[in-house]
């Protein structure tokens, strides 16, 4: 082999080699995350509220002490969304008491006051220990914060607030949820805390995760 192969042989090799943590850092960001272990996939994919858009859905209930001590995470982490990403709540609800507190959410929202009153209803239940089961201590709460008592009544008691309750009730089985907080990516993948999912900030490592590869699947798909 001459002088000139022998140089040009040698600075390939170089050049494998210094790309050799690249490729195995790219592939343990790959192979970090694996479904039945970290995630689960759900038996049947749950329509979205947009196609365009990789939709996450956090599963709460408020009378659960681990949501609400996830607030501020998932506050901040959807406070810094990419606009391609659609961040739902979801009030689960396997008792009467969650379908109470699902009712709160809806009405809330009806009421365009879930920016001031989901808050207020984490407080009132996990702080100041008022579980909002009766529907006179939801209608002060509400009132407390600027909703009159007319307002309250003909939110809670809608048809289409009724409707919602019903209809996340029958989801429940959809996104095969069993315990609260849960996040849900684009109607495909539950992640729950446990063995080996450990902490909350973790979960959310997992929800990056399965965004990114929900995205790379619908660029491809729009190729």
């Amino acid at each position: 082999m001459n002088r000139g192969r022998m140089i040009r042989r040698t600075l390939q090799i170089l050049s494998l080699i210094a790309l050799l943590p690249l490729a195995y850092s790219s592939h343990a960001q790959i192979e970090r995350f694996v479904a039945g272990t970290h995630y689960t996939e759900l038996r049947a994919p749950v329509n979205t509220n947009d196609a365009s858009k990789v939709e996450v859905i956090e599963a709460f209930w408020y009378g659960c002490s681990h949501c609400f001590r996830f607030e501020p995470l998932i506050n901040n982490w959807a406070s810094n969304i990419p606009d391609d990403v659609e961040f739902v709540l979801f009030p689960a609800m396997w008792n009467g008491m969650m379908k109470v507190h699902g009712q709160i959410y809806y009405a809330a929202e009806a009421l365009d006051a879930l920016d001031v009153l989901h808050e207020a209803v984490f407080n009132a239940i996990n702080v100041d220990r008022n579980q909002l089961v009766d529907e006179r201590q939801i209608a002060a709460l509400f009132a407390r914060h600027g909703v009159s008592e007319a307002d309250f009544e003909a939110a809670f008691n809608s048809f289409s607030v009724r409707t919602k309750v019903n209809q996340a009730e029958q989801r429940m089985e959809d996104y095969e949820i069993r315990s609260t907080p849960n996040m849900i990516v684009n109607g495909k993948y539950l992640i729950t805390t446990g063995e080996n999912v450990r902490t909350q900030q973790e979960m959310l490592e997992v929800v990056d995760f399965l965004v990114e590869k929900e995205r790379q699947a619908l660029r491809s798909s729009g190729d």
